[in-house]
């Protein structure tokens, strides 16, 4: 089914919209996946809040065309799939961890923050834990001298009182 010239526009400023929020794309080729795996990773992408869409390739260069995505245009050929995210790490990891356990889906190309990545590049930025696990992380690492240091005051409390009693 052929898009007509306004139909064309709507799905470039949409793009548009979403590239222009975006810190990472991720481009994979999906020749060949039932239509049930596509179902199940655009639903994954969704839960991580990765904007995913099929896209006429020519629609894609038009989209990232004056971004700083527009590196990645020369490697839109093919059918592929585009994954696009506000998070850093989230359209690759979406798109890296399901390539792994369905070998159809292969990695193109990403781009990071106006920086051209390949699969190698993709596979490493997806190996970065999420924003989430990077707080959670630090917050774990800030309570660990306040924590021990209550732990030592009611030790030498207990202390003091066994002496006293």
């Amino acid at each position: 089914m052929s898009l007509n010239l306004n139909d064309k526009k709507a799905v470039v400023a949409e793009v548009s919209a979403k590239v222009a929020t975006a810190q990472t794309i991720v481009v994979a080729e999906y020749r060949g996946i039932q239509v049930g795996h596509l179902t199940q990773l655009r639903a994954k992408a969704r839960a991580q809040g990765v904007y995913m869409r099929v896209l006429k390739n020519t629609l894609a260069r038009r989209a990232v065309e004056g971004t700083p995505f527009e590196g990645l245009a020369s490697e839109m050929t093919g059918p592929l799939i585009y994954s696009i995210s506000e998070d850093a790490v989230a359209a690759a990891k979406v798109v890296f961890d399901f390539s792994k356990t369905n070998d159809k889906l292969v990695v193109k190309a990403g781009n990071y923050a106006g920086k051209s990545l390949d699969k190698a590049g993709v596979a490493a930025l997806a190996s970065i834990p999420s924003r989430e696990v990077l707080i959670s992380q630090l917050l774990g690492v800030m309570q660990a001298p306040v924590s021990g240091f209550a732990r030592a005051l009611a030790a030498l409390a207990a202390k003091k009182e066994a002496e006293g009693a």
